[in-house]
């Protein structure tokens, strides 16, 4: 299976304004595989009802650090929205870790989420209930259809910005200011 001749995996998805799919208007989505069979990706701007502190005593997992049980969940996607899916860096083996970017993964194992709450996980990291999936040719059409834009990652999008503020600021990474664009796409 070869890549596709623009691999967009450490990439992350802007949605345009006349995106109208309630499960990715305004959204933000770091693609994490992509492939011949398609692409796989979790949205990182839109917050779930839940903190990561629910989520750990859900599990059974203590943690004792305050700040680490107030962040927020994010709404990683409508698929598979039962499962969480932590982005992180740090360069650590997890038992289940794709590298997305260099120095940065996705982490589907328990054990980033318990060494997390030890005080012993990656430096920088957020979990996602669901992710968001792709067929083969599916990503590649919507991106022919102006529906997406696509920015490099970055680290301080990921993890520093304030989610609210994260779908404006990946547009302006590449210049584009999304409230000056129509409501609408086309082709001349």
């Amino acid at each position: 299976m070869s890549a596709p001749q623009d691999n967009l995996a450490n990439h992350l998805l802007v949605a345009l304004p006349a995106l109208a799919d309630p499960n990715f208007s305004r959204t933000v989505a770091l693609v994490c595989q992509h492939d011949d069979d398609g692409a796989m990706g979790v949205v990182v701007n839109r917050p779930s009802e839940y903190t990561l502190g629910q989520v750990l005593a859900q599990m059974g997992i203590d943690s004792a650090d305050a700040a680490l049980c107030a962040r927020p969940v994010l709404h990683g996607g409508p698929v598979h929205q039962e499962r969480g899916f932590v982005i992180h860096d740090g360069d650590r083996g997890w038992d289940s870790s794709l590298k997305v970017g260099e120095g940065l993964y996705l982490t589907t194992s328990r054990d980033v989420l318990e060494a997390m709450a030890a005080g012993e996980g990656p430096a920088n990291a957020v979990l996602a209930l669901g992710c968001a999936g792709w067929g083969a040719g599916q990503l590649e059409h919507e991106l022919a259809e102006n529906t997406w834009l696509t920015v490099p990652a970055d680290k301080e999008l990921l993890f520093g910005l304030p989610l609210d503020s994260r779908w404006q600021t990946a547009a302006h990474r590449i210049g584009v200011d999304l409230f000056r664009l129509a409501g609408y796409s086309g082709h001349a």
